[in-house]
């Protein structure tokens, strides 16, 4: 066996749906790809002779009590260039909010100067926030997208990245849209096959993505041509699906069906898809999502905005959807994914226990909606891991070693509240960018804190 590297660490992870596991002194042995090849316990047979192994060859990376190793974060769901506007005009409509400040600020990116310094800090925020994979949506401009893209190669971020296309008239402004449908899925071509080029270099995989906005900004023969593209090269499909009442109603008018039966229609539900938000998705269109093997991108923070609703995390789990976690930066105001977790946990209690005081208890809410921070943790690494089709979020034989080394000394962890159930929820609910020590993304580390 072929070691390059060992970890020696207080670990944890969520093995399972709803439950978390913490290993004191964990042995993590490394490939040279930064691939796991195995973890050890203390208490096993091998653990002490790997251990004298990894010091002898002076192979070994350890990290003291003070410090927890969490699974990097997974982010299903950023829109990169709206990172200036982030915590901006979040009171308004989303149709106005669109239009008056996003499309706006997109059609700058048009500049390649002003795309790199956008993009460059926004990765780099993200890793400082222990994102250590990315789903983005680009802009509508192929080359900008593509510096996106050798941005997060560069800085060793896993990125999912898609040049957004929207060529529908009636719904996208003058300035701001693609040429036509031909020019529109000639440059998507491009935009992947340039793409796939640079994965051939990067070590931590760097993939495109069909992205079409969403069905408003889209005509019927983009939407059909986009999907036979996905298809033709199973490629990874994003977009937003059911995210408000507007959306919703728009496409019902625009077709009498849903969304997610339009989004079928057209070929851009499967395994390899990823839809945000889907807070109004029906029961037709949840059977569709689970037939088709298509992921759920849930976004609490930006959905308590623009989504006139709550996802149904827990019922929607339960019909054999998988679901991730987004910021939606930034319709979502916080880089975080600890932010977001927090979030899915208090508006999934939200959801259970009501909001009309006046109404009684059996009638305020929607019974067995909640999920526990336990869960939370799943959605914010395995399953967005299972929405990419990756062995991520877990530290386990064959998966990427990605991970954030929180610092417990900055949490408090005083007065009897040091043992493993309260370290591993003070981490989830106290963690910030400062707590973050350093960040792994297969096996190598790409931020180190300096404060």
């Amino acid at each position: 066996m072929n070691i390059s590297k060992y970890i020696l660490a207080n670990i944890c992870h969520p093995p399972e749906y709803g439950k978390v596991e913490f290993i004191n002194h964990a042995l993590i042995g490394l490939d040279r790809s930064g691939i796991i090849q195995f973890l050890l316990k203390p208490t096993d047979a091998t653990y002490q002779e790997k251990l004298k192994q990894a010091k002898k060859e002076e192979r070994l990376i350890a990290f003291d009590d003070s410090k927890l190793i969490l699974p990097g974060f997974i982010d299903l769901h950023i829109h990169a260039p709206q990172w200036p506007q982030a915590g901006v005009a979040l009171d308004s409509p989303l149709y106005d909010w669109l239009d008056n400040c996003t499309f706006p600020l997109e059609s700058k990116y048009s500049n390649p100067e002003f795309s790199k310094e956008v993009y460059n800090n926004l990765v780099d925020t993200l890793l400082a926030h222990g994102t250590t994979t990315a789903l983005y949506f680009a802009s509508a401009n192929k080359n900008t997208s593509l510096s996106l893209a050798k941005i997060c190669a560069k800085k060793g971020q896993r990125a999912f990245i898609g040049k957004v296309v929207m060529d529908n008239p009636d719904q996208t402004p003058d300035y701001y849209r693609d040429e036509s449908s031909q020019s529109a899925l000639l440059e998507t071509e491009d935009f992947c096959k340039e793409v796939e080029k640079l994965a051939q270099n990067t070590l931590q995989g760097i993939y495109p993505v069909i992205t079409p906005r969403f069905i408003p900004s889209c005509t019927d023969s983009t939407l059909k041509n986009l999907g036979e593209l996905a298809q033709t090269h199973n490629y990874y499909v994003q977009s937003h699906c059911s995210e408000s009442d507007w959306e919703d109603s728009y496409v019902f008018n625009r077709f009498g069906k849903s969304d997610a039966e339009m989004l079928k229609s057209f070929g851009l539900l499967g395994p390899r898809s990823i839809m945000a938000h889907c807070v109004k998705l029906d029961t037709t269109g949840a059977n569709i999502f689970a037939e088709t093997g298509t992921s759920i991108a849930h976004c609490p923070i930006s959905n308590a905005y623009f989504a006139n609703s709550v996802l149904s995390v827990a019922k929607f789990q339960r019909l054999g959807i998988n679901i991730g976690l987004g910021s939606d930066i930034s319709g979502g105001f916080s880089p975080s994914i600890y932010d977001n977790l927090r979030q899915a946990v208090i508006v999934s209690r939200i959801l259970e226990d009501g909001v009309d005081s006046s109404l009684p208890s059996e009638k305020r809410g929607k019974a067995n909606s909640r999920i526990t921070l336990a869960k939370a943790f799943w959605h914010a690494t395995v399953g967005g891991g299972q929405a990419l089709k990756l062995k991520l979020g877990l530290f386990k034989k064959d998966y990427s070693f990605d991970a954030q080394v929180i610092d417990l000394s900055t949490l408090p962890t005083y007065g009897g509240f040091d043992n493993q159930d309260s370290l591993w929820q003070k981490a989830l609910y106290l963690t910030n960018s400062p707590s973050i020590k350093a960040v792994f993304v297969q096996g190598k580390k790409v931020y180190q804190n300096q404060l």
